[in-house]
């Protein structure tokens, strides 16, 4: 069956990049809204007995790109597609896994639900915010790594002088994934979040004195969790060289000013989501397209991801 491959409207120039590099184009397709404001898509190429992957992360509106993924799944469902696969590099509401009141939802498990039932069988996801959100699946989802990319990219000259940080105990293992690649010892910031933008820190685990912080997360969303982690490593004496990597670099509200004001040399993420505005930031980007790509085409033709997997 022929691969076809289709975009939403979240990241375009991701899917134009993957489409170029698997030397395949991007099917036709509309989006436009009726004028009560609800959503409509159309694909304009046949997919009917096609292998087809959907383009579309989850990011900010995830609303609204969500029900679009949905509402595109759902059309290439009913044009007689042969397989479906969502490509959502970044997924929205993957923190929101777990109930920390008791009165709220977990969000993760409706969105999980929501894409089970939709017409999907497959889903590719890069760097998730938790692995034990592929539990919360019903049908497939293969959880692909940006790590070993943004390791080489963050590379120092000199191990011996640098540090790896995890700016939560959240991102520990995250952390010593890196650690492994880049041969650096490990720290830790001990957090604490207050609110969806506030956090406070209680200390730092682990020999930072005089070492080159890289600091590492899957995601940046307000910032917050990386200020607190830079403020509490100067404090600790590091060395005011400070890099960060992140997978998803949301930049949401004031984010990118937060973080510009703070001593970061560089700031480097993949193409998971939009470009946010540089402003004063020293940003850097890596292309996951060669990794969505190599990807799509082993599913395509049955062959093993294990490679290019998360593990442990």
């Amino acid at each position: 069956m022929n691969l076809t491959l289709l975009a939403g409207t979240s990241n375009p120039s991701l899917a134009a990049d993957i489409a170029a590099e698997l030397g395949v184009p991007l099917a036709e397709r509309e989006a436009s809204r009726f004028p009560d404001g609800e959503m409509h898509v159309e694909v304009h190429a046949s997919v009917r007995g096609c292998d087809v992957y959907l383009v579309q992360p989850t990011s900010p509106p995830v609303e609204e790109h969500l029900l679009q993924l949905l509402l595109l799944t759902d059309a290439c469902r009913r044009a007689g597609a042969a397989r479906i696969t969502a490509i959502i590099p970044y997924v929205g509401y993957a923190r929101q896994d777990r109930r920390s009141t008791g009165r709220e939802p977990v969000g993760a498990r409706l969105v999980a639900d929501l894409l089970g039932v939709g017409g999907l069988q497959r889903i590719l996801a890069v760097d998730l915010h938790s692995s034990a959100l592929e539990g919360m699946f019903s049908l497939p989802l293969e959880h692909l790594t940006a790590v070993p990319l943004l390791a080489e990219k963050v590379r120092l000259p000199s191990a011996t002088s640098g540090v790896l940080v995890a700016p939560d105990l959240g991102a520990t293992k995250l952390a010593e994934r890196y650690a492994r690649l880049l041969e650096l010892p490990v720290a830790v910031v001990l957090k604490r979040r207050l609110s969806g933008a506030q956090v406070a820190v209680r200390g730092v685990t682990g020999e930072v004195r005089d070492r080159v912080p890289v600091i590492v997360d899957d995601m940046i969303t307000t910032g917050a969790t990386i200020e607190a982690a830079v403020q509490s490593l100067l404090e600790a004496g590091c060395r005011p060289e400070i890099t960060v990597a992140a997978t998803h670099g949301l930049f949401v509200g004031d984010a990118s000013d937060r973080l510009a004001r703070l001593p970061i040399r560089r700031l480097v993420t993949t193409n998971s989501v939009r470009a946010p505005e540089r402003g004063a930031l020293p940003l850097e980007r890596v292309s996951i397209a060669p990794l969505l790509a190599d990807a799509i085409s082993r599913l395509h033709g049955n062959r093993s991801l294990n490679n290019l997997l998360v593990h442990g």
